[in-house]
C-alpha cells in the first residue's frame, strides 16, 4: 500500500487524509527493491488485533524491536504502552466519513486520546 502526503487543507477537518494506492505483489518483493537499488533501513514487529466497524478498522498493537535482523523471533518490546490506530479508506470527498472517526474516538476517550499526526513533525 502506499500513502500519499498529506493533503492540506482545512485545519479543522477531524483526520489527517491522504491518498491511498493498493497494489498486489508476489513473495519476491524485498529482491525487486533490493535490485532497484532500495536498502533496508528498518524493521520491526507489530503483534496486535484488528477490529472493524463498518468502513473504519481499528488496530491495537504492540510494537517490537527485532534483536536479531531476519529472525522475528528474537524480538523485545519498545515500550509499555499500546499503540491505536483508526483508519479509513474512503472516496475522494468523503468528509462525513472523518465525523464518523471523531465519534468513535470520542467513546475511547477515557482510555486513548486520539489524535491526527502531524508527519512533518517526526522528521
Amino acid at each position: 500500500r502506499y500513502l500519499g502526503q498529506p493533503e492540506i487543507g482545512d485545519k479543522n477537518r477531524y483526520a489527517l487524509v491522504r491518498n491511498c494506492v493498493d497494489i498486489a505483489t508476489s513473495d519476491n518483493l524485498t529482491d525487486f527493491l533490493v535490485e532497484m537499488g532500495f536498502r533496508l533501513d528498518h524493521e520491526f514487529v507489530a503483534k496486535g488485533h484488528v477490529f472493524r466497524k463498518g468502513i473504519m478498522k481499528i488496530v491495537v498493537y504492540k510494537i517490537f524491536r527485532i534483536l536479531m535482523p531476519g529472525n522475528t523471533e528474537s524480538i523485545e518490546p519498545l515500550s509499555l504502552s499500546y499503540l491505536v490506530e483508526l483508519n479509513v479508506v474512503a472516496p475522494a470527498g468523503q468528509d462525513i466519513v472523518s465525523d464518523d472517526m471523531k465519534n468513535f474516538a470520542e467513546q475511547l476517550k477515557p482510555l486513548v486520546h486520539l489524535e491526527k499526526i502531524d508527519p512533518k513533525r517526526l522528521m
